[in-house]
């Protein structure tokens, strides 16, 4: 039975909305999992940390398209929880080919400009080359990627979850079956790989546009429209905490890979890698549940329905919790195996990345609600505050941890670094929540 955004939301209810989105953003993390996966047991560890080092670049890129989703996604469904959908629709399509223009550009700027990029974050070498190759050829479909990015949001305020689930699989599934065959069977290496995550935003970039193109019986339709300035700086800056999440992610991470660097060398950057490719699926659950639960929040705050927001906060904070736990174990359990499959060629390597990984996975207990919190301002049209938690989450409290646990504990005291800044994180996030709650009446 189809859930509309105006019901009321009993658990399993909320569970069954927001279960598409979070498997949906499992297997948009798939991408860079499958292709370091197949790139380090095939093409060794060289080729593997390159990935780590340029990826900063590609997600900073990629990062407008869930920008302009989150933000955007944000206004369209308020305006359909007024009652305009024709102006939701307009304004939804203005969004969508201004996507597409940005990113053929910035694609073709990011072609040029790999080689001096890569050479700013440390690559030299062999590693350089292996860097610019790759991130060329996943540049290529950047305008893709930036499209899937904003159809995973818009998907759910069209009350078409389970679509925005098969697209995503489709596009997963793609980029699996092409990592086994270009580097796997044709040992075509890091090249093999870009071109396999490439062709997978192909796909699922433009089989949303297919079905929003045609007449559907979602509540969205591509169509008609005109350049409203206002809506596309209130995306912005309303997205602006998805930007900035991204951009302070890559910026931490580029601090991570000097730490490690100067503590375990070029093991350190591969342990790192495969600890992150692993913890992406994990807090991918975490975002998908964000992302799923963000329309209906946009959706009653729009139609000033304060006991709908009262009973989804309520409900979220608790299975947020709950999960939150869930997974802190399940990362404890699943260390050793985990290292073992992307690093077991090398004994050393693989017990560096298992007490990383049981290490790492201790913030799992409280990244949840952080990024729920910085969501719900996003859906809630408060783009200032939102961007103030991604803010301090990502750049400040990591980047202070990072550079100064290390000091203290060494090797150990990098892991240990965004645990702290999860600690700092969930202060503020509840700090914020409990500082708004009479404005939104959310509880």
């Amino acid at each position: 039975m189809k859930i509309q955004l105006s019901e009321h939301f009993t658990y399993h209810k909320l569970l069954r909305f927001v279960f598409p989105s979070i498997v949906m953003m499992i297997f948009t993390s798939i991408y860079g999992v499958v292709d370091g996966l197949f790139v380090s047991n095939f093409a060794g560890k060289t080729p593997f940390a390159a990935i780590n080092l340029i990826m900063p670049l590609l997600i900073i890129l990629g990062a407008l398209g869930f920008m302009v989703g989150a933000g955007g996604t944000a206004i369209v469904a308020k305006t359909l929880g007024e009652g305009d959908k024709e102006k939701a629709n307009r304004y939804f399509s203005m969004l969508v080919y201004t996507v597409a223009i940005g990113g053929t550009v910035l694609a073709l700027l990011g072609i040029l400009l790999a080689r001096p990029a890569a050479m700013m974050l440390g690559a030299e070498g062999k590693m350089l080359d292996y860097c610019v190759k790759y991130a060329r050829i996943v540049l290529i479909a950047l305008p893709f990627f930036m499209l899937q990015n904003v159809f995973q949001s818009f998907f759910i305020a069209a009350e078409k979850p389970n679509l925005g689930l098969y697209v995503t699989v489709a596009a997963g599934v793609t980029n699996i079956v092409l990592d086994a065959l270009f580097v796997g069977l044709f040992r075509w290496g890091l090249e093999g790989a870009a071109a396999a995550t490439a062709v997978s935003q192909f796909v699922g970039g433009v089989l949303p546009i297919l079905y929003f193109a045609r007449p559907n019986d979602s509540l969205l339709k591509l169509g008609k429209t005109e350049f409203y300035p206002a809506v596309l700086f209130k995306t912005v800056t309303n997205g602006s905490s998805e930007l900035m999440s991204n951009i302070s992610s890559s910026i931490v991470t580029v601090l991570y890979n000097h730490q490690l660097m100067e503590y375990a060398g070029e093991d350190g950057l591969a342990a790192y890698g495969a600890i992150m490719y692993v913890a992406f699926t994990f807090v991918a659950i975490f975002i998908g549940y964000a992302v799923g639960s963000a329309p209906i929040i946009s959706f009653h705050f729009g139609a000033k329905n304060h006991a709908e927001l009262k009973n989804l906060l309520k409900k979220s904070l608790v299975l947020l919790s709950v999960c939150g736990v869930c997974m802190m174990l399940l990362g404890f359990a699943l260390s050793h195996p985990l290292a073992k499959l992307f690093v077991g060629y090398d004994k050393a390597l693989m017990e560096m990345t298992k007490r990383g990984f049981i290490i790492y996975s201790l913030h799992f207990l409280i990244c949840g609600i952080n990024i729920y919190g910085s969501s719900l301002f996003t859906a809630l049209n408060n783009g200032g505050i939102s961007a103030a938690i991604a803010f301090l989450r990502t750049l400040v409290f990591q980047s202070a941890s990072v550079m100064l646990l290390p000091l203290l504990f060494e090797l150990d005291g990098v892991w240990f670094s965004v645990l702290v800044a999860e600690v700092l994180a969930l202060v503020t996030t509840l700090f914020f929540i409990v500082y708004k709650r009479k404005e939104y009446r959310y509880f």
